[in-house]
């Protein structure tokens, strides 16, 4: 079946016209996912929301047949699609929800109508389309309204005070890193996040394959969501030790010459912050690749510079790719250039090794380009 909201050359029945075809998608996807009777599982943020669909859904694995986002394909259209690809026998569905304005996750939750919402944090991304810091709290904050206003409950990690704010007065599963069902201790993330986690009196040490110790929030939230779910402790944490990030998140590669951090995939003012101290944890031998920052709007230059006096303060070293940065060159000591190609350039002159290397930057500056050089 073909449906189209213009005239084609092709007629019959197999041929459906409808006044607008992406409103026709999304009301055949709402009206699939009404056929299921099965707990579907929102998931939001700012930062890590990919990750985190990734991690519990491998931790609810152990138990269920779980349905997930593939990839980021996280708005009016892979939201849809992703719901309509789900196979019958699903026992619950995570769906994984972007946005960069204001309305646009309330409308992913008409679609979705989950009975369960996760927002992994709230932080200074898209700012430029939500209208600054608080129309992302806003934004962000629709998951959460939406789930409780249809009668559902809402996962908000209590130490992070905007979650505990936005939430108050709904049907919360709370949790952090030492709430009552679980606690968690970093141990160490040289090269790779290890930490430990104690329930019920006993503690197990956990090496994972992600860098940074920003991703224990994320891990925190599989695993509450296991625990919602009755997964098996001892599984789920099996589950997070096994769990191998690609596509650029939070991605470590050993090239031959250095140990990559490759974090690519995007960039806001918050994960360049928490990319930047993780690398200033790696030892002497450091260096990044840091890429501009889109949809900042009238906070470009305030937010870039932030990210160039940290990793200044930081004592770090490395090189800038994109416009942003590049206006600033002036103000640091960092080689700025304006495209990948110029900066691959760069690091081949330079040849690199022995260095633990952060890649990281808004997708559209491509530096993945730059990866085969180092």
């Amino acid at each position: 079946m073909v449906v189209v909201d213009e005239a084609v050359d092709v007629s019959g029945p197999q041929v459906v016209t409808v006044p607008d075809a992406g409103q026709a998608l999304q009301a055949l996807a709402t009206e699939y996912r009404s056929t299921f009777k099965i707990p579907v599982l929102a998931i939001t943020g700012s930062n890590g929301k990919t990750t985190t669909k990734e991690l519990v859904r491998d931790v609810l694995m152990r138990n269920y047949r779980v349905h997930a986002t593939q990839g980021n394909f996280n708005n009016h259209i892979g939201v849809p699609l992703t719901l309509l690809r789900m196979p019958s026998d699903t026992g619950i569905a995570i769906i994984e929800m972007g946005a960069n304005h204001q309305r646009e996750i309330a409308a992913l939750c008409e679609i979705a109508r989950p009975d369960l919402g996760l927002i992994t944090n709230i932080g200074r991304a898209h700012l430029e389309g939500f209208g600054g810091p608080e129309g992302v709290k806003k934004g962000k904050k629709e998951c959460y309204d939406w789930v409780h206003a249809h009668g559902g409950k809402v996962f908000v990690n209590t130490d992070l005070p905007p979650l505990a704010e936005i939430s108050q007065g709904m049907n919360r599963i709370e949790y952090g890193f030492d709430c009552t069902a679980f606690r968690l201790s970093l141990v160490s993330e040289t090269p790779a996040l290890t930490f430990e986690a104690t329930r019920n009196g006993e503690t197990h040490r956990v090496a994972t394959h992600l860098a940074g110790a920003y991703n224990l929030y994320n891990i925190a939230s599989a695993l509450a969501v296991g625990i919602h779910f009755a997964i098996n402790w001892e599984q789920a944490l099996d589950a997070i030790a096994a769990y191998v990030p690609d596509n650029n998140r939070s991605q470590l590669r050993q090239t031959g010459k250095n140990l990559l951090i490759l974090d690519g995939y995007n960039a806001n003012p918050s994960s360049m912050a928490e990319a930047l101290t993780n690398l200033a944890k790696q030892g002497d031998n450091t260096f990044f690749v840091l890429g501009e920052m889109r949809e900042m709007g009238q906070y470009e230059e305030e937010e870039h510079r932030k990210v160039l006096h940290l990793a200044t303060r930081l004592g770090l070293k490395g090189i800038t790719v994109g416009q942003a940065f590049h206006r600033l060159r002036s103000e640091f000591g960092f080689p700025a250039f304006l495209s990948a190609a110029s900066a691959r350039a760069y690091l081949e002159a330079e040849s690199l090794a022995g260095q633990t290397v952060l890649v990281k930057g808004s997708r559209g500056i491509r530096l993945e380009e730059l990866v085969d050089v180092l």
